[in-house]
């Protein structure tokens, strides 16, 4: 796992109202609505659409060590879950509350964990990989909705547009979210 060198980044509040691009809504719930009536197809290519998003989501809330597992209780509970979906339009949003979710069931399921000393090497602790998980350490303090964005777009490489496609978000949350987000990392970083 590295961190992009380049791109903005903007935190999302859940205090904006979900809202999803017309042609990506419209072929969420094409898809949905196919994978209810069994199509495991259509499910795969929901899983596709939307992995990267649940990685970056879980990956602002748990340790590293569990997200893959994480990332498929995600999405084998949508699966599950999916009759119950009111408004397949929705999904992206859906899933992203799902993921959420799931990342504080982990927390009040998980036993406490002893810090290690900072200086204990890694068996894989090159200079890039090293500075990588500091600034991933340093995002992971940051407000969750700049924590969840900036992980989307540093670290899982979505792009604005993907990411507002994805989460919900309106186009300026994730400009807003990104810009205030670097602003505080980089200020972390300097200081």
């Amino acid at each position: 796992m590295e961190l992009a060198a380049s791109g903005s980044l903007v935190p999302v509040t859940h205090r904006d109202t979900p809202r999803f691009a017309d042609g990506h809504a419209s072929e969420d719930a094409r898809l949905v609505l196919a994978a209810r009536e069994g199509d495991e197809g259509a499910f795969n290519g929901l899983y596709e659409r939307y992995t990267r998003m649940v990685h970056g989501l879980l990956l602002a809330r748990v340790p590293r060590t569990d997200l893959d597992d994480l990332v498929q209780d995600v999405f084998l509970t949508a699966w599950r879950r999916l009759p119950t979906l009111r408004d397949p339009a929705a999904f992206g949003g859906w899933l992203s509350m799902i993921a959420r979710n799931r990342a504080t069931d982990f927390h009040r399921r998980s036993p406490d964990y002893v810090d290690l000393p900072d200086d204990l090497p890694a068996h894989d602790a090159t200079p890039a990989r090293v500075e990588a998980l500091a600034i991933l350490d340093l995002i992971r303090t940051l407000p969750e909705a700049y924590r969840e964005t900036l992980v989307l777009r540093l670290v899982e490489g979505l792009t604005g547009p993907e990411i507002s496609d994805r989460t919900g978000l309106t186009a300026a949350s994730v400009r807003v979210n990104l810009h205030r987000g670097m602003k505080l990392l980089r200020e972390k970083l300097h200081a």
